[in-house]
């Protein structure tokens, strides 16, 4: 199935997984971006399959006692890129990109915070929250829109924000401020955003790329790129 890993889940995903006394698995979606979980749902023998046909997620409705997939009147559907099996097996794992809001009532995800019912907010999801602000800002008034001004700029304008924020972080460092080491190191992620956004690079590309690393030295990871034409 296309968007299926065929890596170290390979082997997991060939197993079934084990259904409980009622033919049901608990079945968590997650989004694979910005690591929040979006929802929890059941899934039979025929959801699991048809969701590693298709690539999108389906389930078992306890409710209606029918298959059903995930954003069949709404659209929102949930495109599996992949998915794994609990120690188990009796649990399962999808990783995916959501195409609207996960939850019934209209929120990106079904789970809350209990003390103030709004959703639960995360670095991850502060972080696709500002990869999305900075993509809406494409089309604002350079004029009134800082963000699209440096869009509009280019290179050579983000660049040049992006190594005076260093700077200033590097500044701080050397102060001993953690305050103000905090401000200068949320300015410069936030124009390294702004830079990956330029090209249409998201901060996912750069999370994948850190687990590819995962476990190498960094010394052998500088050494093999050294070696790239």
């Amino acid at each position: 199935m296309s968007g299926m890993p065929g890596d170290d889940a390979a082997a997991q995903i060939s197993q079934m997984p084990v259904f409980g006394e009622n033919g049901l698995v608990p079945a968590i979606a997650q989004d694979a971006r910005s690591g929040r979980v979006l929802m929890l749902a059941w899934m039979n023998e025929a959801a699991w399959r048809l969701t590693r046909d298709t690539g999108v997620m389906h389930f078992w409705s306890r409710s209606r006692g029918a298959l059903w997939r995930k954003g069949e009147t709404s659209g929102n559907e949930l495109r599996v890129l992949s998915l794994r099996l609990d120690c188990d097996r009796d649990a399962v794992l999808a990783l995916v990109e959501a195409a609207g809001p996960a939850c019934h009532n209209g929120s990106e995800t079904c789970f809350f915070d209990a003390a103030s019912g709004g959703e639960l907010a995360t670095g991850a999801s502060v972080l696709a929250e500002l990869e999305r602000t900075i993509s809406a800002r494409r089309a604002a008034d350079a004029g009134a829109s800082y963000t699209k001004s440096l869009l509009d700029g280019g290179a050579a304008k983000i660049g040049g924000k992006v190594v005076e924020e260093a700077a200033e972080l590097v500044a701080e460092l050397h102060r001993g401020d953690a305050a103000a080491l905090t401000r200068e190191s949320a300015d410069l992620l936030f124009h390294m955003l702004v830079a990956l956004a330029s090209q249409h690079v998201s901060f996912g590309d750069v999370l994948g790329e850190l687990a590819r690393r995962a476990g190498t030295s960094g010394h052998v990871e500088k050494a093999s790129r050294a070696k790239l034409p």
